[in-house]
């Protein structure tokens, strides 16, 4: 499993012209499954997340976590963070879980993030999403489990 965090002031997704998903301070975490990966993954992703120290303190260092801060998340379900470039030209996705296998491990996510105390908000599973990103910093952390 695979997130890209980024620290946002304010972030928004739209699909089909109609948004559905808005927050303030937190974080925007783009969430890809890959083949292998289950609910421990899924639960270790989240509960790092809503620890990880990616907010400043009153001194400017980064020690405090999106629980910390009361931040909002918003989890935006991406499969090309499993993209291939290695040969050729054309990404490659086949080490993408399928849809079927990805949808609840992305539901449990959210669930185990909620769960922690972070309000979670989502994007909407396979469907053509704009994501308006606002990056506080910029801050943006890979992480994989």
């Amino acid at each position: 499993m695979r997130a890209v965090l980024q620290r946002v002031s304010r972030a928004r997704v739209t699909v089909d012209e109609q948004i559905i998903s808005a927050i303030g301070n937190g974080l925007l975490i783009l969430l890809g499954v890959g083949h292998g990966d289950g609910e421990e993954q899924a639960n270790d992703l989240a509960e790092k997340i809503a620890h990880l120290r990616v907010f400043e303190d009153d001194g400017g260092k980064t020690n405090l976590s999106i629980l910390d801060v009361k931040g909002e998340a918003i989890v935006v379900s991406q499969f090309t963070l499993y993209a291939d470039t290695r040969k050729g030209r054309r990404p490659s996705f086949i080490e993408a879980a399928l849809p079927a296998v990805a949808e609840p491990l992305v539901t449990r996510f959210v669930d185990i993030l909620t769960a922690q105390g972070v309000p979670t908000q989502t994007g909407k599973f396979g469907a053509h999403m704009e994501v308006e990103i606002h990056n506080d910093g910029p801050l943006t952390i890979w992480l994989e489990k």
